[in-house]
């Protein structure tokens, strides 16, 4: 007999795969740079774009037994898996980028289907073309992803783009939660030499970035109210320069001109994820978002993700109740888990 589902269980929300890509498969969306896997033995494999290597990753990005093993190590419950970006294609046409989008989508079912009541899909969709990815997003929310993850920019288009708005609106009118993760990072190589400070720099900018297209432009007062929209890695910069932006919106009319009311007004009209490493950080974030506004994640299985899913929230000072909302309750309010 199986175990009786816990009443909070704990939940990350923001994990992410790669599937086992052939080149062969890659090839069929560009066969000069889309991403496919080289699993070079049980443990080891590198993200191809192409001929050329993009990052070594290890097995429990396409192996779901691992990722169960190390779900139970952190205590997690309840994993929400969604593409790596280098599996986006937004860049490519949609008679390519739809089948692509739908077998990811298909692929993330498939790992799930090792532990469907603790491994949890984010769909992927092609927002290159708002009509199909409303289409996709629907499609993917019933046969059983539990959302949709898309990124914070569409090349030089930012959320508050018209058509990524209707994309928007489509997913609150159908009830899709949307993970909005960074990706694509400003900068360039010639600013973000190495360090990897496209991920420790911009990164947080970008995701600021999303979140600020969508308040100053006044995208939030035409969205609907019952959009579910988090954005990963704690939000970015946003919740330490809230402050500023404030600050800018009271000194300066250029600012308030398509946003009538102070930038901090607007959130209880996002969410963000705990992936912030550092315990100040989480209670500034928790402070600023409110404690029904934040939920774990942890980018796992990234080496620049938590390390011991969990572990921050865990070793907070917060109350019992606090701390419960943050592991499972939010995501549970977030997902309809």
């Amino acid at each position: 007999m199986s175990a009786a589902p816990k009443a909070n269980p704990v939940i990350d929300i923001h994990s992410h795969f790669f599937p086992p890509i052939t080149r062969a498969e890659a090839a069929a969306l560009d066969a000069q740079g889309a991403p496919w896997l080289e699993i070079r033995d049980s443990e080891h494999g590198m993200i191809m774009t192409g001929d050329q290597p993009f990052r070594p990753v290890y097995s429990a990005l396409w192996d779901s037994a691992r990722r169960v093993e190390e779900m139970d190590r952190s205590g997690v419950d309840i994993q929400l898996m969604s593409a790596t970006p280098v599996m986006f294609g937004y860049r490519y046409p949609i008679v390519q980028a739809l089948p692509w989008a739908q077998r990811m989508n298909d692929y993330a079912l498939e790992l799930c289907a090792h532990n469907p009541a603790r491994l949890k899909a984010l769909a992927q969709v092609p927002l290159q073309d708002i009509d199909a990815a409303c289409r996709e997003a629907s499609r993917a929310k019933a046969t059983g992803h539990l959302g949709v993850q898309i990124g914070n920019h569409l090349g030089s288009l930012d959320l508050d783009d018209e058509g990524l708005l209707t994309f928007l609106t489509h997913c609150a009118n159908e009830g899709i939660p949307l993970l909005v993760h960074p990706w694509d990072m400003m900068g360039g190589e010639q600013r973000m030499k190495k360090w990897m400070l496209p991920w420790l720099v911009a990164m947080p900018a970008e995701t600021q970035l999303g979140i600020l297209s969508l308040i100053m432009s006044g995208a939030f007062e035409r969205l609907p109210k019952s959009l579910k929209i988090c954005f990963a890695h704690g939000g970015g910069s946003f919740a330490f320069l809230l402050g500023r932006v404030d600050n800018a919106w009271h000194q300066r009319d250029i600012v308030r001109e398509d946003c009538p009311n102070p930038p901090s007004s607007y959130v209880d009209r996002f969410y963000v994820d705990s992936a912030v490493f550092d315990q100040r950080a989480l209670s500034l974030l928790v402070d600023v978002m409110g404690e029904e506004r934040v939920m774990l994640g942890s980018d796992y299985p990234y080496p620049l993700g938590e390390q011991q899913v969990g572990r921050l929230i865990r070793e907070a000072d917060f109350t019992p109740e606090r701390q419960q909302r943050l592991l499972s309750g939010n995501a549970q309010a977030f997902f309809g888990i």
